[in-house]
């Protein structure tokens, strides 16, 4: 049965709150690191731990969000997360230890990514019938943009920075809290709806078949890891910095430069999740979004001036998630959605992980900072073959079926 158009795009709405939410959350780190280096006297290991503990538990926990979303129903699950999401804000701005900061980041990652598993399998499971890739389109270019909200904080809350590293964190305990009134409402909405958009997770989980899926699904799950573990820990944890020390941008102009990214992403992504829905070659399209990836990180190892790489990667970020996450929700079956988003998402925390911990140490033991800016190109160095491998990885993926 289909769910009536009315129903489908207010779910869509509050789905997004729950997305602009978790969006802006994880990304109010990156604006606020030379203030945590400056005030708290972090090291660039532990900002990039910052977001590498958000993403930890998740190896794990992503995968168990998934089932949970399979067996129990999605309604309980976005409420739940979406609490945990708004306690784990609110720990993250209680102190200016590193101790608490990481703690509170942990448990809003543990809420988090099960949340936006939730989210995206709800959104399978509304619009599978018409209009699934212009859905997911426009719930990311809301994710999006949160994330650009909170790129250009320091430009349109100034006052905000000026007093210190916790008023712009209150902020994101706010927004997360915005985003749990949105949870209770889509409860409320999908309960009321007799379409059911819920009824695959009422049907029996196998744990037999977990990871019992087709080689089409992992060459997405390796596009995926690949391609989220270059562009996030850069844009969402040291790009603000290294345009700061390499290219010589104030703290807002290197804020608002970071943010163009999710701009053009906020405008584009829609555009290319209705291209997806028409031309359905999603194949063709990852290969292209994950080789302008690439030349991204090759300008910027040539110096090339960062404003005109910025809206290279929002488009690469606009067109690969576009594509990537409707492409799931048609290679696999609805009583099964929720678990493979969680594998999925499951295995890409394991690359931000790896990546954030990775990049800051690769900072660290290259001097990387103002006084020596061409410490940052090792850094570079590493992401550009992280994307050199999402290019292979989607190649391979499109020799296998060129129409997903």
């Amino acid at each position: 049965m289909d769910a009536a158009p009315r129903a489908r795009w207010a779910v869509l709405a509050l789905l997004g709150l729950l997305m602009f939410g978790a969006y802006y959350g994880y990304d109010a780190i990156a604006p606020l690191a030379e203030t945590l280096a400056r005030d708290l006297g972090f090291t660039d290991t532990q900002i990039g731990g910052l977001n590498a503990i958000y993403s930890a538990p998740n190896v794990v926990m992503v995968l168990v969000g998934g089932v949970l979303v399979d067996r129990y129903g999605l309604r309980r699950v976005l409420i739940g997360t979406a609490s945990i999401v708004f306690a784990g804000a609110a720990l993250t701005a209680a102190r200016g230890d590193f101790a608490t900061m990481a703690a509170g980041r942990l448990v809003f990652g543990l809420g988090a990514e099960t949340m936006i598993i939730a989210i995206t399998t709800a959104i399978g499971l509304w619009f599978k019938q018409a209009n699934l890739a212009l859905a997911m389109a426009l719930a990311v270019s809301v994710a999006r943009a949160g994330s650009y909200a909170a790129d250009v904080s320091p430009a349109w809350a100034p006052s905000l920075y000026a007093a210190g590293w916790r008023p712009p964190l209150l902020v994101a305990v706010a927004v997360a809290g915005v985003g749990l009134v949105g949870a209770i409402a889509y409860a409320i909405v999908d309960r009321r709806a007799s379409v059911g958009a819920h009824d695959a997770a009422a049907e029996r989980f196998e744990w037999r078949r977990l990871l019992d899926f087709g080689p089409r699904y992992y060459f997405l799950v390796a596009t995926c890891v690949l391609f989220y573990a270059t562009i996030f820990p850069f844009r969402s944890t040291f790009a603000v910095k290294y345009y700061q020390h390499a290219h010589q941008l104030s703290l807002e102009e290197a804020s608002t430069t970071n943010g163009i990214v999710f701009l053009a992403a906020v405008i584009a992504t829609p555009i290319f999740g209705g291209l997806a829905d028409r031309v359905r070659r999603h194949g063709a399209l990852l290969i292209g979004g994950a080789l302008l990836l690439l030349a991204s990180f090759g300008l910027l190892l040539i110096q090339t001036d960062p404003r005109i790489v910025t809206v290279l990667l929002g488009i690469t970020f606009a067109l690969v998630p576009a594509v990537l996450w409707p492409a799931v929700a048609l290679e696999v079956e609805p009583a099964r959605l929720g678990t493979a988003y969680g594998l999925m998402a499951m295995l890409q925390n394991v690359g931000l992980t790896v990546a954030n911990l990775v990049a800051g140490r690769i900072n660290d033991a290259s001097g990387a900072g103002a006084d020596h800016p061409e410490g940052y190109r090792a850094m570079l160095g590493f992401f550009a073959l992280s994307a050199l491998g999402a290019v292979v990885a989607a190649a391979l993926g499109a020799v296998r079926r060129s129409r997903l």
